[in-house]
C-alpha cells in the first residue's frame, strides 16, 4: 500500500513560473523563531522556579499556560487561516506573539508569576497561529511523496532557534539568577527585543509575495467509500494522540533536563542549561540526516525505529549514573529530530480538503506538552527523577505503536 505523505492542493502563482524562495525563506524565518521562543521556556522553568520558590510542578506551569493555546485556539487558528489565508494567518500570528513578548515588561515591573503566565499565553497563542498556518503550507509546496523530508527539513532551521535558546538564556536570563534580589528583572529586557523582533518580521511577511494554496477535494475515489466526516480517518485520530505524546515527552524532558543535570552532575543552573542546548540542538543534526533518510526509508519505519532507541536511551540514563546518565538523556533529541514532521505528515495522508481542520486539529494535540511536563513535575515532587522520565519512556511506545500500525489509513489507498 503506497502512501501519500502531504495534502491534496492546487498552487496559485502570481507570476508564470514557480518560485518557493520567498516562501520558503519566510517559512525559514518562521521556524528559527518559533523554536526559539518554545525553548526559552525551558530557561523560565528553572528561573522562576528559584526566583518564585516553586515546585517542580509549579515551575512546569510555564509549559502547562504555555501549550494550553493549542489545545484551546489551534481549531478556531485554523478556522482563521481558512478564512484569511497561509500568508494573513501568518502576519496575525507573529504580530500577537510580539504583543505577548511586549506584557513581560509590566509582568516584571509587578513581579507577579501569574502576569508572566498571562503573557506567554498571549505570546502563545500567536505560535499557534504560526503553526496551523505554517504545517500544512510546508506540505503542498512540492511534490507529495517528498511532504515528510520537506517538512523535516525546514524545521531543521527551526532547530537552530532550539539551539540559540538555551545558550541565550544561560546568558541573559540563568547568569542573573544569583543576583536577581527577588526582582525578574532580567526577562523583561530579552523579551521586549524578541517582540520587536516579532513586530517587524510580521511587517516584512506581509509585504511578500507568496503562493497561494487552495486545496482540492478529498480524493473520493481512492476510498472505499464517501467520507462524511473528518473524524473518520484513522491515520488522523491516532496521529492526534501522537502528536500529543511525543510533544509531551519532548518538552517534558528539555523542561527538566536543567534541573536533572544540575542535580545529576551537581553544577549550576546555567552550567547545566548549556546541555540543554545540545539536546536541542542535536534535532538539527537528526532533522538534515533525516530529510535525506527519508527518501529512501518509509517514514513510519523511521519513526518506529527512532522511538524505540529513544526508550532504550531513557532507560540507560533512568539505570545509570553521572555522566552517562546525562548524555544517555541528552541524545534523545538527536532522534526526537524527525517524529512531528513523520506523525504530521501520516496524519494527514488523504485528506484532501480536510486538510487545513486536520491541521488545527493535530495543532490541539500539541497540548501534550503543556500536560505531561505538569504530571511528570507532580511525580518528581513525590517521588525520583527515575520515576518522573517512565512517563515520557511511555509515550515513545504509544509512537512504536503509531509507526508499525497506527499511521495505517481507514481507506485503502492507490
Amino acid at each position: 500500500m503506497a502512501l501519500s505523505t502531504q495534502p491534496s492542493g492546487v498552487i496559485k502563482h502570481a507570476g508564470k513560473s514557480k518560485n518557493y524562495t520567498p516562501a520558503l525563506v519566510a517559512l525559514a524565518v518562521l521556524y528559527f523563531m518559533m523554536g526559539f521562543i518554545t525553548c526559552l521556556n525551558d530557561t523560565l522553568v528553572p528561573f522562576f522556579k528559584a526566583g518564585f520558590t516553586l515546585g517542580y510542578a509549579e515551575s512546569a506551569l510555564v509549559q502547562f499556560y504555555f501549550f494550553l493555546t493549542y489545545a484551546l485556539f489551534s481549531i478556531p487558528a485554523g478556522r482563521v487561516v481558512e478564512r484569511v489565508g497561509y500568508k494573513k494567518g501568518m502576519v496575525l500570528g507573529f504580530a500577537i506573539a510580539g504583543f505577548g513578548a511586549f506584557l513581560f515588561l509590566p509582568a516584571s515591573m509587578w513581579h507577579e508569576y501569574s502576569l508572566f503566565l498571562a503573557a506567554l499565553f498571549v505570546l502563545a497563542i500567536g505560535i499557534v497561529l504560526l503553526q496551523v498556518a505554517a504545517n500544512p503550507y510546508i506540505t503542498v509546496l512540492g511534490p507529495p511523496k517528498t511532504a515528510s523530508s520537506r517538512l523535516t527539513l525546514i524545521q531543521g532551521v527551526g532547530s537552530l532557534g532550539t539551539t540559540t535558546a538555551p545558550l541565550f538564556g544561560a546568558y541573559f536570563i540563568l547568569s542573573r539568577l544569583g543576583d536577581s534580589g527577588g526582582s525578574s528583572d532580567a526577562v523583561s529586557t530579552p523579551y521586549l527585543g524578541i517582540g520587536l523582533v516579532l513586530i517587524v518580521i510580521a511587517l516584512a511577511l506581509s509585504r511578500l509575495s507568496l503562493p497561494e494554496v487552495v486545496a482540492d477535494e478529498v480524493d473520493q475515489g481512492a476510498a472505499n467509500g464517501p467520507v462524511k466526516s473528518i473524524f473518520a480517518f484513522r491515520n488522523l485520530n491516532l496521529g492526534a494522540i501522537g502528536i500529543f505524546v511525543y510533544v509531551g515527552a519532548e518538552v517534558a524532558i528539555g523542561t527538566f533536563l536543567t534541573n536533572y543535570i544540575s542535580d545529576t552532575l551537581a553544577i549550576e543552573e546555567h552550567q547545566a542549561n548549556n546541555y540543554v542546548a545540545l539536546y536541542w540542538g542535536s534535532m538539527l543534526v537528526g532533522r538534515l540526516a533525516g530529510a535525506v533518510l527519508l527518501k529512501w526509508i518509509k517514514p513510519n519505519a523511521l519513526l518506529a525505529g527512532t522511538a524505540f532507541t529513544a526508550i532504550l536511551l531513557i532507560l540507560l540514563s533512568i539505570f545509570s549514573t553521572g555522566a552517562l546518565a546525562v548524555w544517555a538523556l541528552v541524545s534523545v533529541g538527536f532522534f526526537n529530530s524527525v517524529m512531528f514532521a513523520i506523525v504530521f505528515s501520516l496524519s494527514v495522508t488523504g485528506l484532501g480538503k480536510y486538510t487545513t481542520k486536520a491541521s488545527g486539529i493535530l495543532s490541539s494535540a500539541i497540548v501534550g506538552g503543556a500536560v505531561i511536563p505538569y504530571v511528570q513535575g507532580v511525580l518528581k515532587d513525590h517521588s525520583t527523577w527515575g520515576v518522573a522520565f517512565v512517563l515520557p519512556l511511555c509515550c515513545y511506545v504509544y509512537l512504536v505503536f503509531y509507526g508499525l500500525n497506527g499511521f495505517q489509513t481507514r481507506h485503502r489507498l492507490k
